[in-house]
């Protein structure tokens, strides 16, 4: 059963941060890729499971076409339906990160399904104390600059490739909360839409909201104007825990975290934040209310300690077997869904730095994609599936040592900035909601 034919529709993230651009140069030096906290992370506590390095694709970069055709064709045999691109879109048409779907849509290949998410966030420096270093500012200038953001997407929902509700283009929100306001949001790029001739759009809202917080994540005046909600992992399990005091000994032995913020020396010997998988997994989705606009989210693991350091948080024990547990709970959810929104999202293909990927890795090898196929009922016979671009040179890629090449990386990245300075710019989750971490 190919991944077309299944009910389930598993959407998968997918961060585009993996090739140097000139503002990371500018920021934290050149050359900077996601890959460089990846090869430089270091194990902060006993049996803390850093560097996570990748395996099959090694340290690749997003420029190569090859790549995105492997990346393509292993997602395609686990089961996943399509990619969902990071975008970002600071106003004013500006873009960073572009290149990689650029080209994604330029070339036509692969001829693999997508859609797109607009990470629509400032990229401050809030976590390590300055959080007046605005890198890039997210900005609403009004209704011209959503038309103009739009008419920029048009492009891609027009394409054949792009993943559709009842014919609607899927488009994401990550932060909905930050924005002046949703349903004018949504009202204008819905008449947007008809204006240029497409039955709709398929607008889904990433909910930021801990259940305990004393607001529904699922039902509220930010999200309600979108067609369906997702809740955002890992913020739907860690979130409500770091709401509980201080003094909460049963948490802080839960958490492993013996030393508190109120110590002149606690930043030094300050453990991150633990918590183990089968937990998350236990706990997960168990709020969802029923029907088809709410959407499950799945992670396959968590560990941003590459980017924050010791402030950064930590799913224990994670494995290819729970993480199926996981995915089979939203499996069960969305079987009642109408298939066209039978939708599953995954967080993520590939964040490596935030520790949760599908990717091969040198510990795991092809667990996650494997657990996937299995859960979901796609058989080994879809490997065989073609993706466009290169198969000459997928085939070479498939075949490299995984570790080749690692010393060389190791020391290109001797002068890079330390996880503390780097924490803040990193993608879609560079916000106050979206960085984990113990409450002070």
């Amino acid at each position: 059963m190919s991944a077309n034919a299944l009910h389930e529709r598993v959407i998968a993230f997918y961060l585009p941060q993996f090739h140097p651009i000139p503002e990371n140069n500018e920021w934290w030096g050149q050359g900077f890729t996601e890959w460089t906290n990846v090869a430089k992370a270091k194990p902060l506590y006993p049996g803390h499971e850093q560097p996570r390095l990748p395996a099959d694709l090694g340290f690749y970069d997003l420029r190569v076409p090859e790549t995105r055709a492997e990346q393509a064709r292993m997602a395609r045999a686990s089961g996943i339906e399509g990619f969902c691109y990071w975008h970002y879109w600071f106003g004013h048409g500006r873009r960073i990160l572009e290149r990689p779907f650029d080209e994604v849509l330029g070339s036509g290949a692969p001829s693999f399904p997508f859609c797109l998410a607009w990470a629509n966030q400032s990229w401050t420096g809030i976590w390590h104390g300055n959080p007046s270093s605005v890198l890039i500012e997210q900005k609403y200038p009004g209704p011209e600059d959503e038309r103009a953001h739009f008419d920029w997407a048009l492009k891609a929902f027009r394409d054949p490739r792009y993943m559709t509700v009842n014919g609607k283009p899927i488009f994401c929100v990550f932060a909905p909360h930050d924005m002046p306001s949703t349903s004018a949001f949504t009202r204008h790029w819905r008449q947007l839409a008809a204006d240029a001739g497409l039955p709709g759009l398929y607008l889904v809202a990433v909910s930021h909201i801990t259940a305990d917080s004393g607001i529904d994540p699922y039902r509220n005046s930010v999200v309600d104007p979108f067609d369906a909600v997702t809740h955002l992992t890992p913020l739907d399990y860690i979130g409500s825990r770091y709401l509980r005091r201080p003094l909460d000994f049963a948490y802080r032995w839960k958490t492993r975290d013996f030393v508190t913020r109120f110590s002149p020396w606690a930043a030094k010997y300050k453990r991150p934040v633990c918590f183990e998988y089968a937990d998350v997994v236990e706990r997960a989705l168990t709020n969802m209310p029923d029907g088809a606009r709410f959407l499950p989210q799945v992670i396959p693991n968590w560990d941003n300690t590459p980017r924050s350091g010791q402030r950064g948080t930590v799913y224990m024990n994670s494995t290819p077997e729970l993480f199926g547990q996981y995915l089979s709970k939203a499996k069960a959810i969305v079987k009642n869904h109408p298939k066209n929104e039978a939708i599953i999202f995954v967080k993520a293909w590939n964040e490596w730095a935030e520790g949760n990927y599908l990717e091969p890795d040198l510990k795991h090898g092809h667990g996650y994609l494997d657990v996937m196929r299995e859960v979901l009922g796609v058989g080994r016979s879809e490997d065989a599936d073609c993706v466009s671009g290169g198969d000459d040179a997928v085939a070479s890629l498939a075949k490299a040592e995984p570790a080749d090449g690692l010393e060389d990386a190791a020391l290109r990245v001797a002068r890079s900035p330390s996880p503390q300075q780097m924490e803040s710019k990193s993608g879609p989750m560079t916000s106050d909601r979206a960085h984990v971490r113990s409450s002070s």
